[in-house]
């Protein structure tokens, strides 16, 4: 039996989170555990209930998504967020990725893309709307502005950041390099200070810059 994907609904619009749960209620093995109508009930929410998934919009009042994904994000390192907005204009689309979604999705998009991506996302897996996949390919593309850090990664931080890159969390990095948890977030603390990026996803983005980690996994 699958293991079923907890999901946190975030969306100003009450008639939006209504849609988005009756679709996800078709699916057997999806469940709506919570919903939040604004960036600071979702903070609260994502660390009451610790959804598998949380669907993240970005026009909100009181709190923006992208606040409360940095929020969230800096106190569960794991956190698991499906931006899905209106919005595919840079100036919302790398800030969102930045502060670490891990997946971007267009309203637009068809119900089973939603589908898709929450799977993709559960799995610790890039998922992007093809229009932000490509502004991020030519983000890549572009040369990095940060000067090469005087103090080098070590072996095992590039390891670290590798498996990082792949999508797996601190406990599957631990199994992964059989090392204690503990010991996973040292290395993922010290490859941000010395790369001087603030956030997983950056770490990962850089990763796939550098070569160091593709797309493809």
């Amino acid at each position: 039996m699958s293991e079923t994907i907890r999901v946190l609904i975030t969306d100003d619009h009450a008639i939006v989170r209504k849609g988005m749960g009756a679709l996800l209620a078709t699916e057997p093995d999806i469940a709506v555990v919570g919903e939040a109508s604004n960036g600071e009930e979702a903070v609260k929410a994502a660390g009451a209930l610790q959804p598998d998934v949380i669907l993240m919009d970005l026009a909100m009042p009181v709190m923006d998504g992208i606040e409360a994904i940095r929020l969230i994000t800096s106190q569960q390192s794991d956190a698991r967020i499906l931006v899905i907005t209106s919005f595919a204009t840079d100036e919302k689309v790398f800030p969102a990725i930045q502060a670490g979604a891990l997946g971007y999705l267009l309203k637009d998009s068809d119900p089973e893309d939603l589908v898709n991506a929450i799977h993709q996302v559960h799995r610790g897996e890039p998922s992007l709307h093809p229009e932000i996949a490509r502004k991020l390919l030519l983000e890549l593309s572009r040369p990095s502005e940060q000067p090469p850090t005087p103090d080098p990664l070590t072996e095992r931080e590039v390891e670290v950041l590798r498996l990082l890159a792949r999508g797996l969390s601190n406990r599957e990095i631990a199994e992964e390099l059989v090392i204690s948890d503990a010991t996973v977030r040292t290395h993922v603390s010290r490859i941000l200070n010395k790369l001087h990026l603030a956030s997983r996803t950056q770490a990962a983005l850089y990763a796939l810059r550098e070569g160091l980690a593709s797309l493809d996994g």
